[in-house]
């Protein structure tokens, strides 16, 4: 299926509003991901401390990522939840820390407590990313829309203890859509102006449902919304191939290549360099076409 030239000239015009930093979206973006939690699935040698943190903020930022999204609570499946206190005290200083050194870059909070978003926000983050779509704290999206900042808003069956047990969609696209549909009336209806949508790779879903999102990405355009996609070194790309988390490099940036080809405008990463000079050789891919 092709994208009509409506939806492609769509997808260059995206801007996002962070908190007075306008960011374009006229080529896909690199979300880098930062986890200061005790569990989190991959470290990538990753040492506890706010020193190491701050040196892989720097080598993201070095390595070209637009975006560091910080969060302070796994949502691997099957772990266990912590409250927004215990979340606040693992990642407001981290949000100080890089703010501190990295004046200029974006920053991300990935929660879905409102309390940690409204705290992270006056810490000097720009974007809330919060993988239960104001589902799993019913002040979410009212205090979203009260910061004015943009907000990602993933799908998710289940949550995170429970998500990965028992999955059955009647339609996988056609739920995911109505899902968004709904979502986003909510979120502009409630006054939030810049929405990111996030199909929630693994989030509820098994291997052969990521694949069909992925195949049918281009179908979310429709939505006219920027498209986030999370793949790096999920379970999908570790146990199809049967490797180790640590070997899922090559296979994330084949399903990021996919990813964009199909129409992905952020993509989160574990690994900013690869991440780069794979929309690198996509845009001149793209180049050749026309």
């Amino acid at each position: 299926m092709r994208i009509s030239s409506k939806i492609q000239l769509l997808f260059q015009m995206f801007t996002l509003n962070c908190k007075g930093k306008i960011l374009s979206l006229e080529n896909p973006l690199v979300m880098g991901i930062i986890n200061v939690t005790p569990d989190s699935f991959y470290k990538g040698g990753l040492n506890e401390g706010n020193e190491a943190i701050l040196k892989l903020a720097g080598k993201m930022i070095e390595d070209g990522a637009d975006i560091l999204d910080i969060g302070g609570q796994s949502s691997r499946p099957g772990s266990e939840r912590v409250s927004a206190q215990v979340e606040l005290e693992r990642v407001i200083p981290i949000i100080k820390l890089i703010r501190q050194q990295y004046k200029e870059i974006i920053l991300s909070v990935d929660s879905y407590y409102s309390l940690v978003a409204e705290n992270a926000i006056k810490e000097g983050v720009n974007i809330v990313n919060d993988i239960s779509a104001g589902e799993m704290d019913k002040r979410m999206i009212e205090t979203v829309a009260s910061l004015q900042v943009p907000y990602v808003c993933m799908h998710m069956k289940g949550t995170p203890d429970s998500m990965q047990q028992n999955i059955s969609y009647s339609g996988l696209l056609k739920e995911v859509l109505d899902f968004f549909i709904q979502k986003t009336d909510e979120c502009k209806r409630a006054g939030i102006h810049d929405i990111i949508i996030d199909p929630g790779f693994g989030f509820g879903k098994t291997a052969s449902h990521n694949f069909e999102l992925l195949k049918n990405l281009h179908v979310f355009q429709m939505l006219e919304k920027p498209i986030l996609v999370g793949l790096s070194r999920k379970s999908t790309i570790y146990k199809t191939l049967n490797i180790s988390v640590d070997e899922a490099l090559n296979g994330t940036t084949v399903l990021n290549t996919l990813a964009l080809n199909n129409g992905a405008n952020i993509l989160r990463v574990h690994d900013v360099k690869e991440a780069k000079e794979a929309i690198m050789l996509m845009k001149e891919y793209k180049r050749s076409e026309n």
